[in-house]
């Protein structure tokens, strides 16, 4: 099948509403009646690209997880401990971390920490 450059050739060109295979001779509007031949169309496919950002945004879904402190799923997630020195409250604490592979597989990981006397929230790449 050929590539078309022209995504728009299964749409009416009036009112921009998806064509109906009618007939084997034409493709119809649904919703104007205007007709396109089937030969115009015919052999023609599109190809793109639907990333999980695109998905998110069109179903206006938050991400996973959110670097600006705001408390998500991932908070209840986090029961591993470890000693180290709260930046704000500059008090070696225990600390509660996890994980996330955010960026490339061949990038290292992101590490989100919670200070347990104060609550501050930081990242580190490693």
């Amino acid at each position: 099948m050929a590539y078309s450059r022209q995504r728009d050739f299964m749409f009416c060109n009036l009112c921009g509403t998806m064509l109906c295979m009618s007939s084997t001779k034409y493709a119809e509007c649904p919703l104007c009646k205007s007709r396109r031949k089937v030969k115009d169309i015919s052999g023609r496919e599109i190809r793109y690209t639907v990333s999980a950002e695109d998905i998110r945004r069109e179903l206006n879904i938050e991400p996973f997880v959110k670097l600006d402190g705001i408390i998500t799923e991932e908070s209840e997630a986090q029961n591993a401990k470890t000693k180290g020195r709260c930046d704000r409250c500059e008090d070696d604490t225990w600390l509660y971390y996890y994980t996330r592979q955010l960026r490339s597989a061949d990038e290292g990981q992101t590490i989100f920490y919670e200070c347990t006397k104060c609550g501050h929230k930081w990242s580190q790449n490693t």
